[in-house]
This record gives C-alpha cells, sequence and structure tokens, in this order.
C-alpha cells in the first residue's frame, strides 16, 4: 500500500505574533496546539509519517511541547531550515533576519521524503475535510504525462480571516477541470461588513469576493518537486536585486510551473472554516473554536489519551 507524510512548516518566526513561538502555543483544553489537532486528523485521514520542518534553536522546545509525543504515535523526522543553507556558490547576506520562505522550508525534506506528501503550515487549522481529499488524491494514481501532477486544498477566502488584521492569501483562479490556472499573493486582505477587502497604505479598500477560493499552503505533492526547487532556487537567488529580502514562495513557483505549463493542480475545495494565530489576538477566538468543535463532538475533551 503507498505511504503518505505530513510535512509541517514550523520554522517561522512568528514576528506578527509578538516574538513568541506561536506554533507552541496552548489552545485546546488539555494543553493541546494546533499541531496536535492538525496530526490527528491527518492520521485519521491515512498519514503515516509526519516530517516537521523547524529551525535548530527551536528544536529543543518543539522535542518538548510535542515531538516527544508524537514519536509514540506516528513515524517522525526533523529538518531543519536555516538561512544559510543555500546552493553552491550562494552565501547567507549581511542583515538577513529570516528565512528564505516555503519554497526552501519544502527543499530542506528532499533527502528524506520519497514519497508523496501534504505541506501545511503549523500555525494553521485547516479541519477534517482537507487533509481527507488531499490523502485520497495521493493515494491515486496519476500516471506519468507530461505534466507533473500535484493538489491543492482551495479554502474559501471568507472563511479564512482573521478578526484582528489584515491577512496575505494566495488568490486563486479555476478553470472547469478545477485545475488552478492562477494563483496571485495578495497582501494586506481584511474583514469588512460586506465581505472582504484589500486595504491600502492610506486606508482605502478594494473589496474581493469572500467566495473565492484561496491557498493556505496546504498542498499535496510528490517527490518530483524537489529537483524543480533546487535549480528554482538558485534561480531565484540569483535574480534577487536585494538579497536581505524577499522569499521563495510555494504559491509563486506553482504559478510559474502552471503558467509554462509544467505541473496540473488540481484545487479541492473545503467548506471548512480557517483558523488561526496570526496575531496574539486571534488566540482567545481559537481557544473559544475548539471548544465549540469539542462541544459538537468533533474532537474528544482529551485529544490523545
Amino acid at each position: 500500500m503507498k505511504k503518505t507524510t505530513l510535512v509541517v512548516m514550523a520554522a517561522g518566526i512568528g514576528s506578527r505574533f509578538g516574538g513568541g513561538i506561536k506554533q507552541l502555543e496552548p489552545v485546546g483544553p488539555s494543553g493541546e496546539i494546533i499541531i496536535d489537532y492538525s496530526i490527528y486528523d491527518a492520521m485519521e485521514a491515512g498519514f503515516d509519517k509526519v516530517v516537521f520542518i523547524i529551525r535548530k534553536d527551536l528544536e529543543k522546545d518543539f522535542r518538548e511541547v510535542i515531538g516527544d509525543r508524537m514519536e509514540k504515535r506516528i513515524e517522525t523526522a526533523y529538518v531543519f531550515q536555516e538561512m544559510d543553507d543555500l546552493p553552491a556558490g550562494f552565501t547567507k547576506p549581511e542583515g538577513r533576519t529570516k528565512p528564505w520562505g516555503t519554497g526552501q522550508a519544502i527543499l530542506c525534506c528532499k533527502d528524506i521524503v520519497k514519497e508523496p506528501f501534504a505541506v501545511i503550515n503549523a500555525d494553521d487549522y485547516y479541519g477534517k475535510e482537507a487533509f481527507v481529499k488531499v490523502h485520497d488524491y495521493l493515494m491515486q494514481d496519476h500516471g506519468f504525462g507530461e505534466r507533473m501532477e500535484f493538489c491543492m486544498a482551495g479554502f474559501l477566502l471568507g472563511n479564512t480571516l482573521s478578526e484582528n488584521g489584515g491577512v496575505t492569501r494566495g488568490i486563486c483562479s479555476v478553470d472547469e477541470k478545477q485545475h488552478l490556472t492562477k494563483v496571485t499573493e495578495t497582501g494586506n486582505i481584511i474583514k469588512t461588513d460586506t465581505g472582504a477587502a484589500i486595504q491600502a497604505g492610506d486606508g482605502a479598500l478594494t473589496p474581493v469576493d469572500a467566495c473565492c477560493p484561496v491557498s493556505m499552503n496546504m498542498w499535496g505533492l510528490t517527490p518530483e518537486i524537489f529537483p524543480v526547487l533546487e535549480s528554482g532556487f538558485a534561480d531565484f537567488l540569483a535574480g534577487l536585486p536585494d538579497k536581505t529580502k524577499g522569499e521563495y514562495l510555494i504559491p509563486t513557483i506553482m504559478d510559474e510551473l502552471i503558467q509554462k505549463k509544467k505541473a496540473n493542480v488540481t484545487v479541492l475545495k473545503s467548506g471548512d472554516k480557517w483558523f488561526g494565530v496570526t496575531y496574539k489576538e486571534d488566540k482567545p477566538a481559537v481557544i473559544r473554536s475548539f471548544r465549540e468543535l469539542i462541544a459538537a463532538g468533533v474532537y474528544r475533551e482529551k485529544l490523545f489519551d
């Protein structure tokens, strides 16, 4: 039987959360963190292994808070995303203060992930439906055509907004085959009385359809992506005018592959409501949301016995 892996991106600094390690903040009634619920849902959907992408300086805290517990329940591995982990000929620029983005994060897994895999953010709650749909897609045989075959969980924009500030979302265009045709990284999207809008620096609002599908960085991929990421990362660095800024991002990479007709990305729509701790002020709402899910019977009071 085909094996599938869940890759959890947890190397983010979490600057908008106020400097804390937001991925390790307890939100469940028995001290659970968001990653607990994601791994629980992934295991229930059929994933066999979890790989955590973290920074080396987070390893001790990460293992104590979640890693050691998960190792008793599912095959577990770690990879480290560091700013100086660069292709030959490149060095970390002076003044760089954050990792190189989700593309570099996934590339860190190339030596240990040999099977179809899903990628998620550590600080996002995705709901059960998306894990089932992505896992089922990865278990299917998509053949060996001219294009790589990937998938993405698509969430309704209105279900992914924060009450406490603007968020960045990959706004998606989808064709009649449910293939992604374009993804546009769009920043500072806020919740409004009528739905959603992009807020400019001067406060001006541009309405955006709250029912449009967006990427929440939940992708279903295969190891075919690693050589693409490796060569693309070198090209990205070579073309970056200011190497203290800029990130190598999966939505942008996927968009380029689609436009060059090198990949099909099937959008698997989910009606579940996203929530996460983008801002420190989000935490009470996340705690309340998990309480509601437990009261509805979606999860147990103590997630893992």
